[in-house]
């Protein structure tokens, strides 16, 4: 199916920050963006993250304006300011600075969407201490190992989920010599009460000399094999988080803004503490796992305008029908942007019709930092596109070789010119968020970099109007019968049938072909599984895809997903092929 462009016809509820898209990419510089950030030239606080999401407000008009409001699991909202974001990050800072801890020292979170949580990261920003964030669904196998790689020396968490998940394996992490628990106590043994130490700490604290490239963040990526790699991230970064979030999410001061994303992921991080904090407006914290009915009325109650979310969290609410969100006021809402994978077409088109905007998709890596590629608010979409690269980025498609990965040859990588031609997505280095390296691990950074370009390992194409459109992951990458298959196309065409709520596609090994492709769907409700629909579904993609059609469909209501929302393909392609599964801690409900 052939979707229409979604054309923008200049009827927004507010003038959109990029208006001109090519005049704003001729004329951006990210010399220039850095000079304007921080107010003509970078001072020793000005290149600190913390100070350009907070502290910098406390001397203008914003200091009382509500930077939080957190949305308990029972539904009570707590409400913190900017000068209370500004004062309790000081106290942490103090904190930090009474137990010895100093710059580069490594800080972890092990917590969910709670008030402690942005506490935590802009006092350790403050202290020029490194932020380490973990998913609060880790076991205790990734959450000793990320702390091992890290030389995590503070952990802050809850009593609860350090009994779960740390006591057990706090003996074989020598390095960790603080762990700091929320609540009011007692404190398990072995830990400190933050409430405590915070009443002790004095709230003045005064930013130490930043350096740009200091390191601020490190973020944990698990690949397919190895060890997960730690993506350093350094103060400069916060320019690009700024910047990204003005053009891709149409930020403004005025807004009440929502992002789902799980803090101990990059999103969650990028634009769900920095980024938004940054523009002065009001974030959304909700401590509550996903449910149809709360997520819509916590988009009416708190009166959200722009809202950044995932393609499964959309998928999920599209199931519920178009009837639910009627039921609620929505007309605040005038953006919405979704990231974690691809974004359907459908999607896209059911936002619009549904919640009355269409869903604005963009891409980017924990390596990148921030949005590289997106879709505008003053754009027209082309739904199942990507969208076009930010001002200020440079993107092309490179030729591969025949592993599938871009061909460099003597130092050089050829750019694909033509519309239409599959390639590897590269980016020319030079943006403030990109990654400075693997913690301990120089080689594997080296290999990330070939002929002047980061590879992405993501394969694309780009049309005549250059918008990208995502094929696979180079890994992902289906061979069969002289055909290479990306599985993000055969699972769209596939949700298109009305049956279809999601779906994931693997190769199955095949003596003949190379590979089969084979497609797992979760159904919608209404529909049961059976043969009849099983060979509906079959002939239903050959006449859309003909010969790179799945030839077995396997119905399963509860497909692997990953924490930011990514159907994890290599999970069900290990358990297809009774295959170990490798390292499942990103998982969105790992055992244990």
């Amino acid at each position: 199916m052939t979707w229409d462009p979604i054309r923008k016809t200049g009827g927004q509820a507010v003038t959109p920050n990029l208006i001109d898209y090519t005049e704003e990419c001729r004329a951006f510089s990210w010399t220039t963006a850095q000079r304007s950030f921080f107010h003509g030239s970078p001072d020793s606080r000005g290149s600190n993250m913390a100070y350009e999401a907070v502290d910098r407000h406390i001397e203008g008009l914003r200091s009382d304006h509500v930077a939080l409001r957190c949305i308990g699991r029972d539904g009570q909202v707590t409400e913190l300011t900017y000068r209370d974001l500004h004062d309790a990050s000081n106290r942490f800072a103090n904190v930090l600075g009474a137990l010895g801890v100093g710059k580069g020292d490594r800080v972890f979170t092990l917590l969910g969407r709670l008030p402690e949580l942005y506490v935590t990261v802009l006092g350790t920003l403050k202290n020029l201490s490194v932020l380490s964030p973990l998913f609060s669904a880790f076991g205790p196998e990734p959450i000793c190992e990320r702390l091992r790689l890290g030389e995590g020396r503070v952990l802050v968490t809850t009593p609860e989920l350090y009994m779960r998940k740390v006591a057990g394996i706090r003996q074989s992490l020598p390095e960790l010599k603080y762990v700091l628990v929320t609540g009011k106590g007692p404190a398990p043994g072995g830990t400190l009460l933050l409430s405590e130490r915070m009443a002790e700490a004095g709230g003045r604290f005064e930013i130490p000399p930043t350096d740009p490239e200091d390191m601020a963040l490190l973020h944990f990526t698990s690949g397919t094999t190895g060890r997960p790699k730690g993506a350093i991230h350094v103060h400069d970064a916060v320019v690009a988080h700024h910047t990204t979030a003005k053009y891709a999410l149409d930020l403004r001061p005025s807004d009440v803004f929502w992002c789902t994303a799980d803090p101990g992921w990059v999103t969650g991080m990028s634009y769900g503490v920095i980024a938004p904090l940054t523009f002065g407006l009001t974030l959304v914290v909700d401590a509550g796992e996903f449910d149809a009915r709360r997520w819509y009325r916590t988009l009416q109650d708190q009166q959200v305008t722009v809202w950044y979310t995932s393609p499964t969290a959309l998928r999920m609410l599209m199931r519920r029908g178009d009837a639910l969100p009627r039921e609620y006021d929505l007309s605040r809402l005038r953006y919405i942007a979704s990231v974690g994978e691809p974004l359907n077409p459908e999607v896209t088109v059911w936002g619009l019709r549904a919640l009355g905007q269409p869903v604005h998709d963009n891409w980017w890596q924990t390596e990148t930092g921030a949005i590289m590629i997106s879709n505008y608010a003053a754009m027209d979409i082309k739904p199942g596109s990507m969208g076009r690269p930010l001002p200020g980025v440079e993107a092309a498609l490179l030729e591969r070789g025949a592993d599938g990965r871009a061909r460099v040859v003597d130092g050089y990588a050829r750019e694909i010119v033509a519309p239409g031609v599959e390639g590897e997505l590269a980016l020319r280095p030079g943006w403030p968020s990109m990654f400075r390296g693997y913690l301990g691990q120089p080689e594997r950074y080296a290999k990330a970099f070939a002929g002047g370009w980061y590879l992405s390992g993501d394969i694309a194409r780009k049309d005549e109007d250059g918008y990208f459109w995502f094929v696979a992951r180079a890994d992902d990458v289906i061979k069969s019968a002289g055909h290479l298959i990306g599985p993000f196309e055969v699972e769209s065409v596939l949700m298109e049938h009305p049956a279809v709520a999601e779906a994931g596609v693997i190769g199955k090994p095949d003596p003949v072909a190379g590979e089969l492709v084979k497609a797992f769907v979760t159904l919608n409700a209404g529909y049961e599984p059976s043969e009849t629909l099983r060979l509906e579904l079959v002939a239903f993609a050959r006449r859309r895809l003909g010969a790179v059609a799945p030839k077995e469909i396997a119905f399963d209501q509860n497909l692997p997903h990953t924490r930011s929302g990514k159907v994890m393909r290599r999970l069900l392609k290990a358990r297809e092929l009774g295959m170990p599964e490798g390292d499942t801690s990103t998982l969105e409900h790992p055992d244990g």
